[in-house]
């Protein structure tokens, strides 16, 4: 267990904000509900934008910005996406010492000014689709907050795009879903269940939502990607309307869709352990760190000479850290590196050098392991993506174990309140006895899995006929 982190079967919460603060993630800012985030979370954001960047982009969509700043009558136009981030909204009042004729709302999200700029640019069918993604920050004026899980301030992507019919609309809206699951399983090693939100849960202004939902340590659940099918929605609220192939003018289909820095705090929670951040190599940009071990200057001279070429063979395929610091000792290095979540450490004493060998360790399993100098590139390459395979499986399984099918109430009012999991229960629709599962659990249903097989049922709630299980948990 790490100096200054709390077990998780101790204290959960303590546990998450500790890997935050002692791994050098982010810190506590000035500005209440804030945070800033350090070098090390930074560069595991980095990660999340190229990668997922490079897959909107082989699907067709590009890069755009808009202003941060949303005058107030834009929120106004769509009434239930007000309704929904009104009490989130912070407001400018005052600019340049002069009080506004009108006010400005920090983004909460950007479709108002975005559906604003479509109005001048759709006019034909010919200017559809608009495939237009953006990286920003966003504002939502939190009252608890969680450092990468809920804070004030987040730094997300949105994507909006616009089309000409309700199909090529809704393909949009599911394919960007799957570009979701893809990259939390194939990169995060974290499984996802993709599915549709009641509408309840959906998001404000949209005729459809859809989420992936993952499973934390704690078996609650996080919503980890969203994908909107707004209809006509916004294009009405906005008037954008454009001239179809028949000569009629028809108001534009929509959709947005997003992931947040909040992906951060979910590679924390499914992964990690008492000794610290646990990171999948792919979202790791220093994969491997070398640890030469010496007591003398003879010594020295022939471990950092084979540490050497060592790092200049492995540094042609990764971003290697070759730790030859004097003033720590290697127990210091070991424990500083397993709280950053290194993958693989690979450490080389003077025995080593005799034996022409290295001792490798996996963050994951710390186990150590020695491996002939002889090939050592496709050693650690294999190394990293069998890591890379068996996180994802390791998640899968927990998620699995912890998950379970329900027919009668009482008894999974009980699950909830002890143990918890993902509930795989029957549900009417009605909205009614959805609202009982929050009153009596503090739970939600997360999703309506689109791989849930038909299966005749009564609702858990009141009895009434159900086609398919839907899941409930708990969730973050």
């Amino acid at each position: 267990m790490a100096k200054n982190v709390t077990p998780r079967s101790e204290d959960y919460s303590r546990w998450y904000t500790d890997i935050i603060l002692q791994g050098k993630l982010a810190d506590y800012s000035p500005v209440k509900g804030a945070m800033v985030i350090r070098p090390n979370g930074y560069a595991i954001w980095e990660l999340i934008q190229q990668n997922l960047d490079r897959m909107f982009k082989e699907t067709g969509h590009v890069n755009a910005y808009f202003p941060l700043l949303i005058p107030e009558s834009f929120m106004h136009k769509e009434a239930e996406h007000v309704e929904g981030f009104s009490p989130e909204c912070a407001v400018v009042t005052i600019g340049g010492g002069q009080v506004l004729e009108e006010k400005l709302y920090i983004r909460p999200t950007s479709e108002t000014i975005i559906w604003s700029m479509y109005k001048k640019w759709i006019m034909s069918y010919r200017d559809l689709p608009l495939l237009y993604n953006q990286w920003a920050n966003v504002i939502r004026w939190e009252m608890r907050t969680r450092l990468f899980l809920r804070t004030s301030e987040f730094l997300w992507q949105e994507g909006h795009t616009a089309h000409a019919t309700p199909e090529e609309t809704e393909a949009e809206a599911l394919k960007m879903l799957q570009v979701y699951k893809t990259f939390a399983e194939e990169y995060l090693a974290i499984p996802v269940i993709a599915g549709r939100k009641s509408d309840s849960e959906k998001f404000a202004g949209a005729v459809h939502t859809y989420s992936i939902e993952a499973m934390m340590q704690d078996r609650k659940a996080l919503q980890a990607g969203t994908s909107h099918n707004l209809g006509q929605n916004f294009a009405k609220a906005f008037d954008v309307k454009f001239q179809d192939q028949d000569g009629q003018q028809k108001y534009v289909y929509a959709t947005s869709w997003g992931v947040s820095t909040r992906l951060i705090g979910a590679l924390i929670m499914a992964h990690s352990d008492d000794n610290g951040l646990v990171l999948p190599p792919r979202m790791a940009q220093r994969p491997i760190v070398i640890v030469p071990i010496w007591r003398n200057d003879p010594e020295k001279e022939s471990v950092i000479s084979f540490a050497d070429s060592i790092y200049r063979e492995l540094k042609t395929g990764w971003n290697v850290i070759f730790d030859d610091r004097d003033q720590y000792k290697p127990g210091y290095k070991f424990a500083e590196w397993e709280l950053q979540g290194i993958p693989l450490r690979l450490e080389i004493g003077p025995k080593d050098v005799e034996k022409n060998q290295v001792v490798m360790v996996r963050r994951d399993l710390m186990e150590k392991q020695f491996i002939s100098r002889d090939g050592i590139f496709e050693i650690v390459k294999n190394s990293l993506e069998q890591m890379q395979i068996e996180m994802l499986e390791k998640a899968r399984q927990f998620r699995e174990t912890n998950s379970r099918n329900f027919d009668r109430y009482d008894e999974l009012k009980d699950f909830l309140a002890a143990e918890g999991g993902f509930a795989h229960v029957h549900w009417c629709g009605n909205p009614a006895c959805e609202t009982k599962f929050k009153d009596d659990s503090n739970a939600t249903i997360r999703t309506i899995p689109f791989d849930a097989v038909s299966e005749d049922g009564a609702c858990i709630v009141c009895g009434k006929e159900s086609g398919r299980r839907v899941i409930v948990a708990r969730a973050y």
